[in-house]
């Protein structure tokens, strides 16, 4: 199942306690106190992991605890320090401490890390307090508490392209023509129920395509599937806006331009600020091919006509793309 956000508790392991103890040995009589220090907790880590897709196990999960540092003990033995929790999370997690309301980490490339909860250290065994007034203490310290953090973790995929556009326009077909992607396509309303990826290649670019499920009007009010999945293509370089244009009608397909824009910046204005182009798909079922033709010239934007069936049109928008991400001097090889 794929979950995109989640709020989890972490809690560091505590620190060992510090021992009292004395060398009772036959011939050290006054061997003098010999408690040895506790171990250090384990710290809770956070790492981003390609092999992770999604954050379902952690919603299951929801609290994590980091094991505690063993206790000091006699002859001056210092307890074991304990192993750090490592919890792995998909790349592209961002992490948030949710009482501080601040963001802690993005952790955006495969192995990035963040600490997000230190192991308490252990606290000091009686032999550490010995000083020349006081040469048999009868005290030591406990160990500290390791620190507890509620944290909130949002994933953002990690794509270059977003593709975006109503149920049905063709978007999943899209990412399958242009990528090597092979998502769920069947003629019913939101067939895509969570992001898909595909990698388009060129002969020196690696570029990475997110299809998002469809937006509908009132999506900013939960309507349909709603706009949360619209954090997936905030990472993202350019947009394309995926429009059913078998009608052939351009008035319409603006209006539902403007329906998707509108929905964006419902829910973050900067959305609008990306380069986009228009992809105005299903022409395999316009007769007069002279509304095509009138339909790129009706627009201000660049835009593309293509078929997801015949593949008319996907070559010239493939270049591009790339044309796009070179021109820009990325060399995206995720």
């Amino acid at each position: 199942m794929f979950v995109d956000k989640v709020r989890i508790v972490v809690k560091a392991g505590d620190g060992g306690n510090g021992a009292i103890a004395f060398l009772r040995e036959k011939y050290r009589p006054f061997g003098g106190p010999a408690g040895g220090d506790g171990g250090k907790g384990g710290d809770v880590i956070l790492k981003a992991s390609s092999r992770k897709t999604t954050l379902y196990d952690l919603k299951l999960q929801g609290y994590f605890k980091a094991k505690r540092g063993e206790n000091g003990s006699g002859k001056n033995k210092a307890g074991k320090s304990a192993e750090d929790l490592i919890i792995q999370v998909p790349v592209g997690t961002i992490v948030i401490d949710d009482i501080k309301k601040e963001q802690l980490a993005d952790l955006d490339k495969d192995g990035a890390s963040v600490l997000v909860a230190k192991g308490g250290k252990g606290g000091k065994g009686n032999a550490r307090f010995a000083t020349s007034t006081n040469r048999a203490p009868r005290f030591a310290q406990k160990g500290e508490k390791g620190e507890l953090r509620v944290l909130i973790l949002e994933l953002k995929s990690i794509a270059h392209v977003g593709l975006v556009g109503v149920p049905n326009a063709g978007k999943s077909s899209l990412l399958k023509a242009l990528t090597n992607a092979n998502p769920e396509i069947a003629p019913y309303p939101f067939s895509t129920k969570e992001p898909n990826l595909g990698t388009l290649l060129g002969e020196s670019i690696k570029i990475t395509i997110a299809d998002i499920p469809g937006l509908i009007e009132g999506a900013d009010k939960g309507k349909g599937l709603g706009h949360k999945f619209l954090r997936h293509i905030e990472r993202c370089k350019i947009l394309l806006h995926v429009i059913d244009f078998s009608h052939g009608e351009p008035k319409r397909a603006l209006s539902e331009l403007k329906l998707i824009r509108d929905q964006m910046a419902a829910y973050k204005k900067e959305l609008l600020e990306k380069p986009h182009f228009v992809v105005l798909n299903k022409i395999d079922l316009i007769q007069n091919k002279n509304q095509i033709k009138e339909a790129i010239d009706y627009f201000e934007i660049k835009t593309f006509a293509v078929s997801c069936l015949t593949l008319e049109g996907i070559d010239k928008l493939k270049r591009e793309l790339i044309k796009f991400f070179e021109e820009d001097g990325s060399k995206h090889l995720l």
